[in-house]
């Protein structure tokens, strides 16, 4: 057994991976305040090849000294944009047809592991809530179903970006199913 080597790994250019067809997530993170944890959610998203990311509120935007140093690129190859009210980006989604995943501990939660491609109805947009206050009162009301990752220790949460991995790793093998 050995590494393989970057050339190994056969990754598409930046132009092929812009190219090419993204799966039907959008990713709306809700006043992250890490620039460490944003860097990781672009990174992530390359790897899971997702249409785009918003980021609302106080959520930094690229380029950034700490986003770029976790995204190590990514912000180049992720498409992103910024909307500044996250309920009103949340409302646009829901027009344009997404079903709306809350990625919170609410007492209406399901968890992660009961969501399968026979339930997730394209296109999705999943939603990521601050570090410590998680999402906003004010969306609760409008998202389609909050989901949670089932967990067995004392800790109440993961970190945000390692949440947004375990999500974002289902959902794509969900949908490619």
């Amino acid at each position: 057994m050995r590494k393989l080597k970057l050339q190994e790994l056969n990754r598409p250019s930046l132009s092929e991976y812009k190219d090419s067809e993204k799966l039907p997530i959008v990713v709306v993170l809700d006043n992250i305040r890490s620039g460490l944890n944003i860097g990781s959610f672009f990174r992530t998203c390359d790897a899971f090849s997702i249409e785009k990311i918003i980021l609302t509120g106080i959520t930094a935007t690229p380029p950034h000294r700490e986003i770029t140093k976790t995204a190590i690129g990514a912000t180049e190859s992720v498409a992103w944009e910024y909307e500044e009210d996250v309920l009103a980006c949340i409302r646009k989604l829901k027009e344009q047809s997404y079903t709306i995943y809350g990625i919170e501990q609410t007492n209406a939660s399901i968890p992660l592991t009961e969501i399968s491609q026979l339930h997730i109805e394209k296109p999705v947009a999943l939603v990521f809530g601050n570090e410590v206050n998680g999402l906003s009162d004010a969306i609760l009301p409008v998202i389609d179903t909050s989901v949670e990752i089932q967990q067995y220790g004392t800790k109440h949460s993961l970190n945000v970006s390692v949440c947004a991995g375990i999500c974002l790793w289902h959902f794509s093998n969900q949908m490619k199913s």
